[in-house]
């Protein structure tokens, strides 16, 4: 069975916009630790959705400032 929103993948958060779009860094049964904008957290695959085309690119293009700024894997 495939896993359901696995690293690598870009979601969002299905009850609030609040957190930004982010990326799963980490599969640990029914957590997924996510690196939104503004923070990581761990939270259930159940409260995920997959990012919209627009929240990619936001997620995507704020990876990047930070890998050119700061270096390293975001």
């Amino acid at each position: 069975m495939a896993t359901p929103h696995g690293t690598g993948s870009f979601v969002a958060h299905t009850g609030t916009d609040v957190y930004g779009p982010g990326k799963v860094i980490g599969v640990d049964g029914a957590q997924r630790r996510v690196r939104f904008t503004r923070f990581v957290a761990t939270i259930r695959a159940d409260d995920l959705r997959a990012a919209s085309p627009t929240e990619t690119r936001e997620i995507e293009a704020w990876l990047r400032a930070r890998k050119e700024r700061y270096g390293g894997a975001w």
